[in-house]
């Protein structure tokens, strides 16, 4: 095995992806390349470090040997004896394949985090026995490995799975028994984040003075509630689904992605009336510190940054500003001068009502931004062409493809002029040159606020970039771990179950932050890929007497994932001893 890199130009900027492959030969002698594991985009150090280990795993491989197999169950010269078992190797079947690797890495992971002892004693067993704990483990690792509804869990995915033998539960599990594992959570929330974050600073040195706040909004595929007090509202959608009824999602986390605090509000809440009761929480959840918030444009108000400075300890913050401040500012901002924050960053600074206002351009920001407006312009030009070309269209017909057009690119469509004719189906266009050179000159250039006193802009800018880290989140959230739609119809339900997606979401990002520093380059889905193709099965042996010995048996890891495995300093668990009891009729069909 070996590295290979490529090159790829992206948005005028080069980048170069590794990949881990290894060399195999084909039937005709060819020798082809197998892609063993992609690593993406890792700096010099990084790189080392996976080439240093696949050198150890090559110079630890020995030369294959020819070795003679003899049928077990020939024992004609063995005296008779009580402890010798003679096996029926002819009939041996395998049994019950079920998904073991990605199951037994995130119970590691979770046992990292010490959840199992968090969970045993916030959810002691109930009266008939149900084990709670091991319940909403099954919810959580399910919400990460394969997420989906507690219907599908119930009937196809258990089934298919290790968990019951890692837990040591049985195979069936009630549909019931899910759903009632949600009524039992939602108190235990605030402690649930004091645990983690203890256990975070231990494991991985985290800090939480910077705090990234923004929110999202998950959709419902179900009829709109009839109770007005419902949390699920129409309202401003972030998924493109202003037909479905929703709610909204606050988020605090930290610039490495772990989650500090959540909180589930009504659909239709407005993004700057969120941010004032989240201050106030934290601050009693966690107490007073000099903690630096990082926001976007039109989460804070006025009021609540005035609020901001003016409290003790004062809260620092980084917040970005509408473009209509950037507009009043304009003049002031042509008497600064240029600031070099980084080799492609330049910064204006200008101190206006005890706040510092940073002006920031990128020139890598403008290439990009400037490349899809370009990409957008171009292709509308195009359509409009193709449309004025059209023959036999009427007049609704014209107007309904123009309206297309203009909601497939709204930013490209204001800077053109399309004018209709006064009678007929028929229209002329024109690029607006002065809307054009007003969005030339903002692309790629932004406007910052902060009540911090470091004057570096460089570290000011920093700041700000780290909004991504919550960005991010919310993208794990809605892709890996899909908890929209939703179609749970119960409040404290709909609550319980974006409980779950970010227990799921907080076992995610450790085992991001193990792979970036054991295995960087990887990602979570992409180890968690690997794991999972390691499967269970039972292999099932009669006996001469009559009886049936089980072989429960997890298959061996392929070279890659051995490879990860050593970089992730984890050992395989050794494997369940084998069973010998009276044959039982198969309960699934023999492959």
């Amino acid at each position: 095995m070996f590295l290979r890199a490529t090159t790829r130009k992206k948005d005028g900027k080069e980048h170069r992806y590794f990949s881990v492959v290894e060399n195999r030969r084909a039937h005709d002698g060819r020798v082809v390349q197998r892609h063993v594991l992609y690593l993406g985009e890792i700096n010099s150090s990084q790189e080392l470090a996976w080439r240093r280990s696949i050198q150890v795993l090559e110079e630890g491989e020995k030369q294959p040997r020819t070795l003679s197999l003899f049928a077990e169950d020939r024992c004609e010269g063995v005296v008779p004896d009580g402890s010798i078992v003679r096996l029926r190797l002819s009939q041996l079947s395998l049994r019950r394949p079920r998904q073991w690797g990605g199951c037994w890495l995130a119970l590691q992971v979770w046992r990292l985090l010490q959840l199992d002892s968090f969970w045993t004693e916030k959810l002691p067993p109930s009266r008939k026995g149900t084990r709670w704990d091991q319940v909403l483990t099954i919810l959580a690792v399910y919400r990460l490995l394969s997420p989906g509804s507690e219907w599908r869990l119930h009937r196809q995915w258990y089934a298919g799975s290790a968990l019951a033998d890692l837990l040591g539960m049985e195979q069936a599990l009630d549909i019931h028994t899910l759903y009632a594992c949600h009524d039992v959570l939602l108190q235990h929330k605030a402690a649930l984040f004091d645990h983690l974050i203890g256990r975070w600073r231990d494991l991985f040195n985290a800090t939480f003075d910077v705090l990234l706040y923004d929110l999202t909004s998950t959709y419902f595929e179900i009829d709109p509630p009839l109770d007005e007090q419902s949390k699920r509202q129409f309202g401003y959608s972030r998924d493109h689904r202003p037909d479905c009824v929703q709610v909204v999602i606050a988020l605090i986390v930290t610039p490495q992605g772990f989650p500090v605090a959540y909180e589930v509000l009504a659909g239709n809440t407005q993004d700057k009336a969120t941010l004032k009761d989240f201050l106030a929480r934290i601050e009693s959840q966690y107490g007073k510190a000099r903690r630096i918030w990082l926001m976007d444009r039109g989460v804070p108000t006025e009021e609540t940054l005035e609020q901001m400075r003016t409290s003790d300890p004062p809260v620092q913050y980084v917040v970005g500003t509408p473009k209509g401040r950037l507009t009043q500012l304009e003049r002031a901002l042509l008497e600064k001068p240029w600031r070099q924050a980084r080799p492609e960053v330049r910064v204006k600074l200008l101190t206006q009502d005890q706040e510092l206002y940073v002006f920031a351009e990128s020139q890598q920001r403008i290439a990009k931004e400037r490349g899809i407006r370009r990409r957008k312009l171009r292709w509308l030009w195009h359509r409009l062409k193709q449309i004025s070309a059209m023959q036999k269209l009427t007049r609704e017909d014209l107007l309904m493809k123009l309206g297309a057009a203009q909601s497939k690119v709204p930013a490209a469509w204001r800077l053109v002029t399309v004018e209709m004719a006064q009678q007929g189906a028929s229209f002329g266009y024109w690029l607006n040159r002065k809307k054009l050179r007003e969005v030339r000159r903002r692309e790629g250039r932004y406007l910052l606020r902060t009540n911090l006193t470091e004057s570096d802009p460089s570290k000011l800018w920093e700041y700000y970039l780290q909004l991504v880290a919550v960005e991010e989140a919310f993208k794990t959230l809605k892709g890996d771990l899909s908890i929209r739609p939703v179609f749970h119809q119960l409040e404290k339900r709909i609550d319980a179950h974006l409980f779950i997606s970010f227990l799921a979401y907080c076992l995610h990002v450790t085992l991001g932050h193990q792979l970036k520093g054991l295995a960087p380059g990887l990602t979570t889905r992409s180890a968690l890929e690997k794991f999972s193709a390691m499967q269970m099965i039972d292999v099932h042996i009669p006996t001469a007497d009559g009886r049936e010995l089980t072989l429960t048996r997890y298959t061996q890891p392929e070279p890659e994932l051995q490879l990860l495995l050593e970089k992730l300093k984890l050992t395989l668990p050794e494997q369940p001893p084998p069973k010998i009891s009276a044959a039982q009729a198969a309960s699934t069909t023999p492959v």
